[in-house]
């Protein structure tokens, strides 16, 4: 008996030895949280960081009343005046600007005004007019076309006179060639010339298809280096 006396006399005492478990309800240093959130808000509110929504920035009706356009005509207006001249893409200036500017605008040097009726009746008058058109007409000289000059006789025969003496194509020999070799002769004799108009004015040079003397015309065509008759031909048929 003593000892279950004991044993309960031993639990009370350990009983009273633990420390009581906190109320998680209650507050710091306050009797419940929503004293504590109280407080906070009361302190926030006195040092100016309260928690009440910021009020809307009034907006006088004379901001409120600008619009883009506005702003685009401002910005073409400083555009303007930093280039030094009207910048307008959009064609909005003013109707008075477009009149000053159009007053600006001159006749281009070398251009003349003799179509323009009122232009020429505030230079001259009538009378003035008709005097200097039949001045004109006297200063007019009509040139008379003259025949061309005959060739210096030993200067041999032109491309042109050649290309019109001739009816047979490019490749079509009307000349006999018998010579070995003959091909690599010519490539070897047309590579001297930047052009076959030249190799063939040097072939006519030289006494032509009939010696041949440099071998510019192996296939007996009569025509050096692949020369071609066709479009003096053709240009002679055209006139």
């Amino acid at each position: 008996m003593r000892r279950a006396a004991f044993a309960v006399i031993s639990l009370a005492a350990l009983a009273a030895c633990d420390p009581p478990v906190p109320n998680s309800g209650a507050g710091v240093g306050f009797g419940s949280y929503s004293d504590y959130q109280a407080s906070r808000e009361a302190e926030l509110i006195a040092s100016g960081e309260g928690g009440t929504a910021a009020r809307p920035m009034a907006i006088s009706s004379e901001m409120g009343a600008t619009s883009g356009d506005d702003i685009a005509e401002d910005a073409m207006a400083a555009i303007g005046r930093a280039s030094g001249a009207p910048a307008d893409p959009t064609g909005q200036l003013e109707q008075g600007a477009d009149v000053a500017l159009a007053g600006t605008v001159e006749n281009g040097i070398g251009i003349s005004a003799e179509n323009d009726f009122s232009a020429v009746t505030s230079e001259r008058s009538i009378a003035e007019d008709a005097a200097r058109v039949a001045a004109n007409r006297q200063a007019y000289e009509v040139v008379e076309p003259t025949s061309v000059p005959a060739r210096p006789s030993g200067s041999g025969t032109s491309l042109v006179e050649f290309a019109l003496s001739t009816t047979n194509s490019v490749g079509q020999p009307i000349y006999s060639r018998l010579t070995v070799g003959a091909q690599a002769r010519a490539e070897r004799s047309c590579a001297k010339y930047p052009s076959p108009d030249l190799a063939q004015d040097a072939f006519l040079a030289g006494g032509g298809p009939q010696r041949n003397v440099k071998g510019m015309d192996p296939d007996g065509d009569g025509f050096a280096c692949s020369w071609d008759p066709r479009p003096f031909r053709l240009a002679s048929r055209s006139n």
